[in-house]
């Protein structure tokens, strides 16, 4: 009977990495100047020390989400979570014009993530982003992956090397890019092909994600779109595929490495 107890014994639950669970745990967390991602409560709960967590957090800029108590459970992994839970970043934010500063007097390469969720594909974004010559990346505070462990890891190490920036208002940071003379061609259907546009000069790429691609709002900022062609059955590709080709395609003509041409 022992021995049969033994084995069949679930394994206990632990808190993800980067995850800090409980009032007093993230009330810490504030006082001592973390880079907190996002911050999880439940719902309905608004009074007390947690409405003064929540306060700090929106006069901070972090994102705070609405979740049932068995989200908070999974996350806190059985830890007394007592209401809310934070997400610590992985890594600092940077600004919009720290990316800007990085180009240092070549034309700036920005990449713009729009709704891309899932971490793994943000992760594999930074990546080639990164390995592509990218100087940084910008996502929006809502509707967004963060930099989170899960982000990091799948970045192999990117993240910290390529500043992200969070902002507001996707539209709006494209709006003030194009005061600074930077081009903005969002990945999506119904334009040119990818490799017929002029991309040595300031240029942002806007990703969206597989599910729903770029949002109308986004689109609408952008000067043009950029399409890959679609020879298959399948409607689309994975977000981080789509941005991975059009951020070579930036970079080869960025380097002035020539295409072949089948006419010589």
């Amino acid at each position: 009977m022992e021995e049969r107890a033994k084995h069949s014994a679930r394994p206990q639950k632990t808190a993800g990495e980067g995850i800090i669970a409980g009032r007093n745990a993230v009330g810490e967390a504030f006082r001592a100047q973390r880079e907190i991602d996002s911050i999880y409560i439940q719902r309905g709960e608004r009074k007390g020390s947690v409405a003064k967590l929540v306060a700090i957090a929106r006069d901070r800029g972090i994102p705070v989400k609405e979740a049932d108590s068995r989200k908070l459970e999974e996350l806190a992994g059985g830890e007394n979570h007592q209401g809310i839970v934070a997400v610590a970043a992985a890594a600092s934010y940077a600004t919009v014009e720290e990316i800007l500063q990085r180009a240092e007097g070549e034309p700036p390469f920005l990449v713009l993530a729009d709704r891309v969720e899932d971490p793994h594909n943000l992760g594999a974004i930074i990546r080639t982003a990164e390995a592509a010559g990218a100087h940084g990346l910008i996502i929006p505070k809502r509707h967004s992956a963060g930099l989170t462990a899960a982000v990091a890891r799948t970045s192999a190490g990117a993240v910290e090397h390529l500043p992200v920036a969070r902002v507001p208002n996707l539209a709006a940071a494209i709006e003030e890019l194009k005061k600074k003379n930077i081009w903005v061609y969002c990945a999506d259907m119904g334009g040119p092909h990818w490799c017929s546009c002029d991309l040595t000069g300031g240029v942002a790429l806007v990703v969206g994600s597989e599910g729903f691609g770029v949002s109308r709002v986004v689109r609408e900022a952008c000067d043009g779109v950029l399409s890959l062609p679609m020879l298959g059955k399948v409607t689309s590709l994975n977000a981080s595929v789509a941005a991975g080709i059009v951020m070579y395609e930036i970079a080869r003509q960025r380097q002035g490495i020539a295409a072949y041409d089948s006419h010589k």
